[in-house]
Formats: structure tokens, sequence, C-alpha cells
């Protein structure tokens, strides 16, 4: 057996801090609707306009067809304190899984693209999104327990997380 020693290292200067989760308003799109939070450190929360931007990247036709049919939220990322950002929109599909695409914005000025990855084995959320994704997880099976109806579904919508994660 490999010795636990080995495994799982964190990096010696690593120093791990909570971030702030602040809910945004709804991002309704023609065909779906996706909660919004913006995921920050609480001293260099997400700036407007990358918000803006983020929003606006989600609403194009090419973008947002991806989503039809779909209730889900999207967490906008503002990685460390500095200027690269995930925008993750993440949609409840066959009932009860969770999908997700991935989007990044390099710096400011530049465009959100699809972000990819090079092997099989992948990230998916970090320690902080994972706050968000837990949150949602429990809002949809409280939905899922509940008759599922238009009132149900506005009850999900409106059930939001804010706080450190």
């Amino acid at each position: 057996m490999t010795a636990l020693e080995s495994l799982g290292q964190v990096a010696p200067a690593y120093r791990h801090r909570d971030k702030q989760v602040i809910p945004g308003p709804l991002l309704r799109l023609p065909q779906a609707c996706l909660k919004w939070y913006d995921l920050a450190p609480a001293e260099a929360p997400v700036p407007g306009e990358i918000q803006a931007q983020a929003r606006a990247f989600l609403t194009r036709p090419e973008i947002a067809d991806a989503w039809a049919g779909d209730l889900g939220f999207v967490v906008l990322h503002r990685c460390g304190g500095g200027d690269f950002y995930f925008l993750l929109p993440c949609t409840w599909r066959n009932e009860n899984e969770l999908w997700e695409s991935v989007f990044a914005l390099d710096h400011p000025g530049a465009e959100f693209r699809a972000f990819t990855f090079a092997t099989p084995h992948r990230g998916t959320f970090c320690v902080w999104e994972l706050g968000v994704v837990w949150h949602e997880q429990q809002a949809w099976r409280r939905f899922l327990h509940s008759a599922r109806e238009a009132s149900a579904k506005e009850a999900y919508l409106l059930d939001s997380f804010a706080g450190l994660v």
C-alpha cells in the first residue's frame, strides 16, 4: 500500500482562505432560467462590467440554445484575486443529473471562450464552487420531492445561497 505521506500533496506555501458567494439576478433566457452566483475573494469582488459581459455572453443564441428547456444556475468565479474567471453554467437534466459547461475569461478586455481539458481525468468543481453546488443539489432535491408544478419551480429559483465558502 502506498504511504499516505506521498498522496494528496498540497504545496507547502499554499494558504487556503474563504471566498464570498453573492447571488445575482436570475438569468432569464428565451427558453431557460438560471440562478446567478458571483464567487470571489471578499476584498476583490467580481466587477460589474465582468458580470455584465458574462451575462451578455450567455444570452448569445449560439450559447443559450444549449440550455433550452432547462433550469439551473451559473457560477462566475473570480479565481484568486486576479483577472482570470471561470463561467460555469450548470443545468439539471434527466431528472437528477447536473450538467456543466465551462468557459473562461483570461483577462479584462478578452472574450469568454470555451475551456477545454487535455486529458479525460480533469478538474470539475473547486472547493469554493462546491459550496454553491452543494446548496443547489439540496435545492434541486427539495424540488424533486415536490409536486414539481410552477410554484415549486419558482421556489427553486428563489432558493439561493449567499455566504462564505
